[in-house]
């Protein structure tokens, strides 16, 4: 299949097979993420693979107890991972300075297009992946189940192996929604009607709007998926943890 239309093709699988990844597959996988873009090419991330079902299992309490943590052969951790980085310039005579917001920024970035590239190249053979929101949410379980040490955070998670079913794909907003050309165009009213409107009369819709006894899509989103109450705790939660793992040194010497 053609890198293209692979990516047009995704599909988050939450449902897999008992089926292991051959060992070569699996290096192959791994090896396109580290070919992905990396700021300065410091390579500032790591990644966790973990398919022992004791530790799977531990992971699995984390990420919300969703099934497929622990059904799926493999689970990917990806980190912003300083730790590397400032040892090597401590052992070449040389002061890191990364012990900053910035720096895991840049270390998220850098993890997140290395999760990229391996979702990639797991699809195109033939592989089911599901990206874990869960995995900020519960930084700072993870760090310890993970044993992972001060400048390393996780980021994001993937659970890979063979899908068990072929679910439809998800919708999308349209591409002259998220588009802009030259400069950024704010939205008029009109507008943001005419791009959800696909959205918001799909029969998904509707099942959801009468599960959750809302009014509109958006207040699904607001009122029950993802709360101003539930973003601020889990914001907080994330910056102590960020603290704690050494990236929010941000006054100037």
């Amino acid at each position: 299949m053609h890198i293209v239309e692979t990516i047009l093709n995704h599909k988050s699988i939450r449902s897999f097979k008992p089926d292991i990844i051959p060992a070569e597959v699996m290096n192959e996988i791994l090896a396109a993420g580290s070919r992905a873009s990396t700021t300065g090419n410091m390579q500032v991330y790591s990644v966790v693979v973990t398919k022992n079902q004791k530790i799977k299992n531990q992971l699995w309490e984390s990420h919300f107890k969703q099934e497929m943590v622990k059904q799926a052969p493999v689970v990917l951790t990806f980190c912003a991972d300083f730790n590397r980085f400032n040892k090597w310039c401590k052992v070449r005579q040389a002061v890191p300075g990364y012990d900053n917001f910035l720096s895991f920024f840049t270390a998220a970035i850098d993890a997140l297009l290395a999760a990229q590239n391996v979702a990639i190249a797991a699809e195109a053979h033939k592989l089911g992946i599901c990206y874990l929101g869960t995995t900020t949410y519960m930084a700072e379980k993870i760090i310890d189940i993970l044993n992972l040490p001060k400048f390393v955070v996780p980021v994001t998670t993937l659970v890979v192996g063979y899908p068990a079913n072929d679910p439809g794909l998800t919708d999308r907003l349209p591409l002259h929604g998220v588009i802009h050309n030259e400069t950024y165009t704010d939205y008029s009213t009109e507008q943001i009607d005419e791009i959800y409107s696909e959205k918001e009369s799909m029969e998904l819709t509707r099942q959801l709007l009468k599960e959750n006894n809302k009014e509109t899509l958006a207040q699904v989103f607001t009122d029950n998926r993802y709360t101003k109450k539930d973003n601020v705790a889990f914001s907080q939660a994330l910056l102590s943890v960020l603290k704690k793992q050494g990236f929010m040194n941000n006054e100037i010497v």
